[in-house]
């Protein structure tokens, strides 16, 4: 497959990306290299990109905990004080090897080190290959509250090895396909369609899909940058996706989703928002919430939870002026952006969901 160039970063896949780094390395003549890791990718993916790794720089590994809840400005803390006591200058580099996790805040701790070093993301979920490893937004959650604190700022070079994805357990890959699912139903009938049966799709679908998704991602973050229009529709389904993420996360009697779990919940209750709104298909919106129901199951949510989960809408980074803005549809590929909706509409919506 061919590299892939947005905005002064080229993504890389598969056998493009090492002969890509080792050029990089080679040619940059950085001083240190940190490679940034959890516990999980530096003891499933760390050996094997290291052996691809051709450099005769010194290389540090910073590893973190593994999770959502560890996405804070206090892991950034520990890592800033690593990198200061390894004497990281401003002509280091930051490798981030993971998940979403890993390559939001490890692009964060690198853009903000004396005022930003060069980074690297290698994504290692589908979830971050296919949404995080484009468009350069990093940063960490502030509480219980998603990607509250951030900047957007682009790596040298996006690094996706799909054979990352052998390491992955089964609600990890589910939970990135969300992401994928999402951009058939923004792009149009013609992406939306190879997601219609799941079962038949081969590893050869699979990493096509995902190239695919790049180039989704890529046009739409290339035409708008910064989410002053046309990008806010990369966030149909996550208004109420987050604010579900969000109570789950922060509730101790609930179990954790991960987010596409609560993103394919948030794309159900768009659709059904979409058919009230703007007139979308109700045939549609049955089909989509029989399509995510049968492969993600129901997630449970009581009454007495939806008033909860309404009032984390205010945290919304699309929010302006007081105004809770929701993306929707009014077909399969055609999109409308800053949707006021009333609070019995989205109520409906979680009765729709829970039928």
């Amino acid at each position: 497959m061919d590299s892939i160039t947005t905005n002064n970063c080229t993504i890389h896949f598969n056998e493009n990306c090492y002969p890509a780094l080792n050029k990089h390395l080679n040619e940059r003549n950085f001083s240190k290299i940190f490679i940034l890791v959890d516990e999980n990718t530096h003891e499933h993916c760390l050996p094997s990109f290291l052996k691809n790794m051709e450099t005769q720089v010194s290389i540090e590994i910073i590893e973190i905990e593994a999770g959502e809840i560890h996405k804070t400005i206090d892991t950034c803390v520990g890592v800033w004080n690593t990198l200061s006591e390894l004497n990281a200058d401003r002509k280091s580099l930051l490798i981030n090897i993971g998940g979403g996790v890993i390559t939001d805040l490890g692009g964060f701790v690198a853009c903000t080190f004396k005022r930003g070093i060069s980074y690297i993301n290698v994504p290692t979920s589908l979830l971050s290959m296919v949404d995080a490893s484009v468009g350069g937004k990093t940063g960490v959650d502030l509480g219980h509250l998603k990607n509250q604190v951030g900047v957007i700022s682009n790596p040298d070079l996006v690094l996706i090895d799909t054979n990352f994805l052998d390491t992955l357990p089964k609600n990890q890959m589910r939970s990135g396909l969300a992401e994928m699912l999402k951009h058939g139903l923004i792009t149009g009938e013609s992406y939306w369609s190879n997601f219609k049966n799941l079962s038949k799709l081969s590893l050869h679908d699979l990493d096509r899909l995902i190239y695919e998704s790049v180039i989704i991602k890529r046009n739409v973050v290339e035409e708008d940058p910064y989410e002053n229009g046309l990008r806010k529709t990369l966030n149909f389904g996550h208004t109420l996706g987050h604010a579900i993420e969000s109570y789950f996360l922060s509730n101790p009697n609930k179990i954790t989703l991960l987010h596409g779990e609560a993103i394919a919940v948030g794309m159900i209750l768009a659709c059904y928002i979409s058919t009230e709104i703007t007139g979308f298909p109700k045939e549609t919106t049955l089909e989509i919430k029989d399509l995510l129901i049968n492969y993600y199951g129901k997630v449970d949510i009581n009454e007495d939870e939806y008033a909860i989960i309404i009032d984390l809408l205010k945290y919304d980074k699309k929010n302006n002026h007081g105004n809770i803005n929701f993306v929707l549809l009014e077909a399969i590929g055609i999109t409308k952006i800053d949707c006021l909706v009333d609070d019995k509409i989205i109520i409906e919506s979680f009765k729709f969901y829970a039928d």
